[in-house]
């Protein structure tokens, strides 16, 4: 009976283990991430984490974290088994409670040597950088819209350079160092480095690596509060970058943002503020939505810095599409699925735009998170905004879903379950409807909802 015992306790603690190490992960190992996770709900949270089926994915440190805590589970029970009845049960007991907080400790204890490693390719990207004496370092910060202006600024630059960029959403010190160390040739003239914080003092460091010539501040809001402290200190953070521009460098902010306002007045190098305007290029922007125009407006700014011809900068304009689409969904509905990311100013954005299509409007999203102490007056503020837009919200998590439903009233439900939120969406909607995916919403939701087009 105790061997059968053990072994389902070992099985459990596996299983736990595995939950703890996919949060860890997911919070890309950040105690002020992981902390933020449990700001709601804490017990439940806590609690259901024993039963939730997760894997991380499978990485070299993952690996060897997991065959250490198996090990280590293992040498555990190996000493409770031989135990009398009494004292078995209880130590058990005792495990499987404080088993979260032994998961954590190992995985911490890992990141030591992982520092220690990271420290190292840093300090060789940036030996490697300074011998391209010769190279155009463009960085990209902001709350919102680092990836969407990254990716722009790519496209028209690439029309006169050879330029480098940061994958995809990469905006970390370690991926950015190995875009460095792996990609980066004496052929390339620009490298464009999106780059993303959540405490003060990194952005500072990553351009120390960078040494960056031209910097763009795309937008300040209170998005990781929760791990900054403050806005004061995310002010601060992404101001970091504008700081550490040579005296002939050029700063380059979104004027449509109060704090990008008050912080070009305090720059002191050339610097350019650029407010949403349309260029009068003549380009296409049927595909395009106002918060596309607004990151576009900056790059182009930079491309006439750099000397990009005006029809050259025309021409990449009109190829240029917007990371979020349209769709046409079942039963004749119009999808907006902007399930790549989310922040406050994104999702009132979202919802402005909402308002200008025919049909009844609907809105899917979870509460948004690591927002810290503004947390409650932004749910209030997006609840308020979908009352105004909106026909029907349904929030998939309940972490505000009281401040979101004070400012919707009755057009906001609460639903997690993803073949409820779809049953909801049929029996509600009709052709024409115009459907709004925000954040993460459940892939099988996006799945069952979209057509393949």
């Amino acid at each position: 009976m105790k061997l059968f015992i053990t072994i389902l306790c070992f099985l459990i603690f596996t299983k736990v283990f595995l939950f703890w190490l996919w949060l860890w992960q997911l919070k890309e190992y950040h105690w002020g991430r992981f902390k933020a996770h449990f700001e709601t709900q804490k017990w439940k949270k806590i609690i259901s984490s024993f039963w939730r089926v997760k894997l991380p994915k499978f990485t070299q440190k993952t690996i060897t974290i997991l065959l250490f805590g198996i090990l280590l589970e293992s040498l555990i029970l190996f000493y409770i088994s031989p135990l009398e009845d009494s004292a078995f049960y209880i130590s058990l007991l005792i495990l499987l409670i404080l088993s979260p907080a032994i998961s954590s400790l190992l995985i911490l204890f890992f990141q030591i040597p992982t520092d220690i490693l990271k420290n190292k390719i840093l300090k060789r990207a940036q030996q490697k950088r300074q011998k391209f004496k010769d190279l155009l370092v463009i960085g990209i910060t902001g709350s919102y819209g680092k990836t969407s202006t990254k990716e722009f600024l790519a496209d028209i630059l690439s029309k006169k350079f050879k330029v480098l960029k940061t994958k995809k959403h990469i905006n970390a010190e370690i991926g950015i160092a190995q875009a460095i160390l792996n990609e980066l040739t004496k052929d390339y003239q620009i490298f464009i480095a999106e780059i993303g914080a959540y405490e003060r003092g990194k952005i500072k460091q990553v351009c120390r690596m960078l040494q960056p010539k031209i910097g763009i501040l795309t937008g300040i809001n209170e998005q990781h509060l929760s791990t900054f402290g403050s806005l004061e200190n995310i002010i601060k953070a992404k101001f970091e970058l504008i700081e550490s521009l040579p005296e002939k460098g050029l700063a380059v902010f979104n004027g449509n943002n109060r704090y990008c306002r008050e912080l070009f007045q305090e720059t002191k190098i050339p610097k350019k503020i650029i407010y949403l305007k349309n260029y009068n290029f003549g380009f296409d922007k049927n595909n395009l939505f106002p918060w596309d125009i607004e990151n576009l407006s900056l790059t182009v700014a930079v491309a006439e810095f750099l000397g990009v011809e005006r029809e050259k900068i025309k021409e990449a304009l009109n190829k240029i599409k917007s990371p979020i689409k349209i769709k046409k969904g079942i039963n004749g509905l119009n999808i907006i699925d902007a399930t790549y990311s989310a922040n406050p100013d994104g999702v009132i954005a979202h919802l402005e735009y909402l308002k200008t299509f025919p049909g009844r409007k609907i809105i899917v999203m979870p509460c948004l998170i690591e927002l810290g102490k503004a947390s409650k007056e932004i749910h209030k503020r997006i609840g308020k905004k979908i009352g105004e837009v909106c026909d029907l919200a349904i929030i998939t998590t309940k972490d505000r879903f009281k401040e979101i439903k004070e400012g919707a009233g009755e057009k906001a439900i609460f639903i997690e379950k993803p073949k409820e939120i779809f049953e909801k969406i049929k029996s509600f909607c009709r052709k024409g409807d115009v459907i709004l995916l925000e954040s993460r919403v459940p892939r099988q939701v996006i799945q069952q909802l979209a057509i393949n087009n």
